[in-house]
């Protein structure tokens, strides 16, 4: 899977549309508590600043549902943007009205525009045309860096596609490395390969499982939807999170994993409290019996020690979703112990999805993982096989 390459266009003194993902969390304040998404565009925005163009930027923040609103303006974007590009970065007054489209229009080269909040307008969710076309219109060259939503089939990734064509328009540096390491990880793997795979619901991660399944040697589960797979097993979970819907395809996951010899592991113990809250009264019980009216809100050591044991021969970690209810300190400790152990490894580790990377950061490893994807539905629909809307139009078809 070859993608149209940034570097073979020629942009020279040329203006460029670039969507990245600048997507941050932010504080009640508006204070930006994560800039990572903003770091990893920069070489791309650089690189074409370097080949003299004026830069249009654009991105999505939060979901304002078509609609300006001063809570999700890109204005902390805009000032956090300045200060890594160390030169001046224009917000716009809007995305496509025609001050903005004139600002578009006369911007020199080496200057910076950054719309504002693509999600204001409500034809950006529906891949609308109009939209599409008016924000092709701001530039000859467009490029792609926002791998976070390239799974979305929005007008800024893949609508305004069809107004470039294969010498006008490429993947942005980010975009490039994203598929390359998932590329690498899901067809080529350094084996044994692992997958570590927790978040709450078996439901959003189903697809993902049964796509891995193949490809790995050894799966681990962990957070609530474990207990989907311990409840089909026929053990006491007590008020633990479940989806009775899906026992079945639990059952079929398993027998699955039984049938191509990929080793599956759940949790043998969990810490279960009596309520979801820091005062709340927790015990470590096997997972067996977790008392009826208490809930599993983390893996118990006994787990932390089998999941180390297990993962010591591994030479590929992909990790998506942490093992408990990690925004609670008190139920953290497995999922720390485990980021701990995996950063420590030798193998190759590609965490996946906004919940784990933001864990992997709180315990201060972001530095230590090789390598943290900037997009959770993204990275999923990847596992699970998908070709990402976003992406199709940049493919290099032989």
């Amino acid at each position: 899977m070859e993608l149209l390459h940034l570097k073979n266009l020629e942009i020279k003194d040329k203006k460029v549309f670039i969507r990245c993902d600048f997507n941050v969390p932010m504080d009640e304040f508006g204070n930006i508590t994560d800039d990572r998404r903003i770091r990893s565009a920069v070489a791309t925005i650089n690189y074409c600043l370097d080949q003299d163009c004026a830069v249009v930027l654009a991105s999505h923040l939060g979901r304002p549902k078509g609609e300006a609103n001063e809570k999700y303006t890109l204005a902390p974007v805009a000032r956090r943007l300045q200060q890594l590009l160390k030169r001046h970065v224009e917000l716009a007054p809007g995305v496509v009205d025609d001050v903005t489209l004139k600002m578009a229009q006369e911007l020199p080269r080496h200057e910076v525009l950054l719309l504002e909040n693509l999600r204001f307008e409500a034809g950006e969710t529906k891949d609308d045309k109009e939209l599409s076309q008016k924000l092709a219109s701001m530039a000859e060259f467009y490029v792609n860096d926002a791998f976070g939503v390239s799974h979305r089939a929005h007008a800024s990734v893949h609508g305004i596609t069809e107004y470039f064509d294969k010498e006008h328009k490429a993947a942005g540096f980010l975009l490039e490395k994203e598929m390359s390491f998932f590329g690498k990880i899901i067809n080529n793997p350094v084996r044994p390969f692992a997958a570590i795979v927790g978040g709450s619901k078996v439901s959003g991660k189903l697809e993902a499982l049964v796509n891995l399944l193949p490809k790995v040697d050894k799966i681990f589960i962990g957070g609530g939807m474990a207990f989907t797979f311990l409840k089909q097993l026929g053990y006491d979970i007590g008020a633990s999170l479940v989806e009775d819907d899906l026992l079945d395809e639990a059952q079929h996951i398993m027998d699955e994993a039984k049938k191509l010899g990929v080793k599956f592991y759940l949790p043998v113990d969990v810490v279960a409290a009596e309520k979801f809250a820091e005062d709340a009264v927790s015990k470590i019980v096997t997972a067996q019996e977790i008392p009826s009216e208490w809930m599993g809100l983390d893996i118990g050591p006994a787990t932390v020690r089998l999941y180390r044991e297990a993962l010591n021969d591994v030479q590929t970690i992909l990790w998506n979703g942490p093992m408990g209810v990690y925004e609670m300190d008190r139920f953290a400790r497995g999922s720390s112990k485990i980021a701990h152990f995996v950063a420590d490894s030798y193998a190759t580790t590609v965490v996946g999805g906004g919940d784990t990377a933001d864990l992997v950061q709180r315990v201060n490893l972001d530095e230590e993982m090789s390598f943290i994807s900037t997009g959770g539905g993204a990275s999923l629909e990847l596992l699970e096989g998908k070709t990402l809307p976003g992406v199709a139009p940049l493919l290099i078809l032989e």
